[in-house]
């Protein structure tokens, strides 16, 4: 399969972009479905364009309302707002029309076939070395074999009845694509109990919503040639709408180059902000990886969009590193000012005013780490003191009023009292004080926990 277009489809950028979402809400939603998402939400950005979420609940069984109100969350805490919004379960009128239609004009033909039927076609067909596509052997079905097969009560699910060419089209991320769809058996687009499989919905809705750009994974590049075909076909009763230009990117693998399909329950989203992850750090992860940008997290979801341009993503899968994305958040962190922070801060019970967000923010991995730090600061803590001696002379140099410049004069006392320096100097200070091995710059943080606490936390 190559990375050419339906008999010269058109790629020219239309001038109003519309891309979609549509996920389905049969569960929470993870990192690969986000990146998805994202991307289409900055490119949309970027081209003032609208964004669309589409709900695919056709799925009506396992589709729940729990799971679509979970999506929007997620997309919300993210940022990523929608310009329109459909559940596909509302539109089924449309698509009926739409496979009657294609029933009409010869595309979409009832076949008869059971499951198991079928498999021990394929099986047979692999045994002759064959490739194991569908025969159309319901295409030769007389009008009294169908009806004796439905009589014996068979009901039909109904195949689209490809052209079978090469199908080609100019992929923003891949570049020129060809797939032969001679190669492929006939899409079910409608089971035998009546329910529309993705295929039909997904081209009616492109074409009704006046899609401009599908921005998907490369695991649907087989699928665009069919669906391309479907397009054509139904383009009739869209006479006002263009065939969507389509992107590709590459699927997400894991830091050791492994698949993340057994691993991507634990990357939902909402899992992600139970653990602290903060929004842009996901979103500035999700946007650069796989791309020649640098990992850094960006100032903001627009500041992201300025920078998405699908000529900067490779072809080679990107890599999902849960480590670099701790590193990015970080980054957020320590980049937030007071005056954003601060209703969190009161929120957690952690508000100790600016100085106190300046002095710890550089050492934050996450959010909840500050609820330490106003612990070590504000509250009681058991100090670890290994020298009592050295303690001792210490709270004997303690100056008796102890300001933001105290720190360099107090160490360089007990530094000329104990002939200490360096780490054995500050090491013992800073686990006296805060119980901690590292953290913010001293001075600061000794200032913040106060003479009182200091002189008590060196007397135990």
């Amino acid at each position: 399969m190559g990375c050419v277009l339906f008999e010269a489809v058109r790629v020219s950028i239309p001038m109003t972009v519309k891309v979609r979402f549509a996920p389905s809400p049969t569960g929470r939603i993870h990192a690969g479905n986000v990146r998805a998402a994202l991307v289409n939400w900055l490119f949309a950005r970027k081209n003032q364009g609208r964004f669309v979420l589409r709900i695919d609940d056709t799925d009506l069984e396992r589709s729940t309302k729990e799971n679509e109100a979970l999506i929007e969350t997620d997309l919300t805490w993210l940022g990523l707002t929608w310009d329109e919004r459909y559940n596909q379960s509302l539109r089924f009128d449309i698509y009926q029309k739409a496979a009657d239609y294609l029933k009409k004009v010869g595309r979409l033909y009832p076949a008869y076939e059971t499951a198991e039927e079928l498999d021990r076609r394929r099986k047979v067909q692999l045994s002759r070395g064959l490739p194991p596509v569908y025969d159309r052997a319901a295409l030769k079905l007389s009008d009294e074999e169908r009806a004796a097969l439905e009589a014996e009560g068979r009901k039909p699910h109904w195949r689209f009845k490809l052209d079978g060419k090469r199908v080609a089209w100019e992929d923003l991320v891949r570049g020129h694509c060809e797939v032969d769809t001679t190669s492929m058996s006939d899409p079910v687009l409608i089971r035998e109990d009546g329910a529309f499989l993705y295929t039909l919905p997904s081209v009616v809705d492109d074409l009704d919503m006046k899609i401009s750009h599908v921005i998907r994974g490369e695991d649907h590049v087989a699928n665009t040639g069919t669906q391309l075909e479907i397009f054509e076909a139904l383009s009739p009763m869209f006479a006002d709408a263009d065939l969507p230009v389509f992107a590709h990117m590459p699927l997400l693998v894991g830091a050791d180059g492994e698949g993340l399909s057994k691993r991507l329950g634990s990357m939902s989203i909402s899992q992600m902000r139970e653990d602290g992850i903060e929004p842009l750090a996901i979103t500035s992860h999700l946007a650069k990886i796989g791309t020649s940008d640098p990992l850094e997290a960006a100032t903001s979801l627009d500041a992201l969009a300025e920078l998405q341009d699908f000529g900067k993503m490779g072809r080679a899968p990107a890599r999902y590193d849960f480590d670099d994305l701790m590193r990015l958040n970080g980054q957020v962190l320590q980049a937030t000012p007071y005056a954003d922070i601060k209703p969190r801060l009161e929120t957690a019970g952690a508000d100790l005013g600016e100085l106190f967000w300046d002095t710890v923010r550089m050492n934050l991995h996450t959010f909840e780490e500050v609820k330490d730090w106003a612990t070590i600061v504000s509250g009681d803590i058991a100090p670890r003191i290994e020298d009592p001696a050295f303690a001792a002379k210490a709270l004997e140099l303690l100056p008796a009023d102890y300001d933001r410049d105290s720190w360099k004069a107090w160490t360089e006392a007990i530094k000329a009292e104990t002939g200490a320096k360096g780490k054995a100097l500050f090491m013992p200070l800073r686990q006296a004080l805060t119980g901690m091995d590292h953290g913010p710059d001293m001075g600061a943080l000794s200032f913040l926990i106060g003479r009182e606490r200091i002189a008590k936390r060196l007397s135990v």
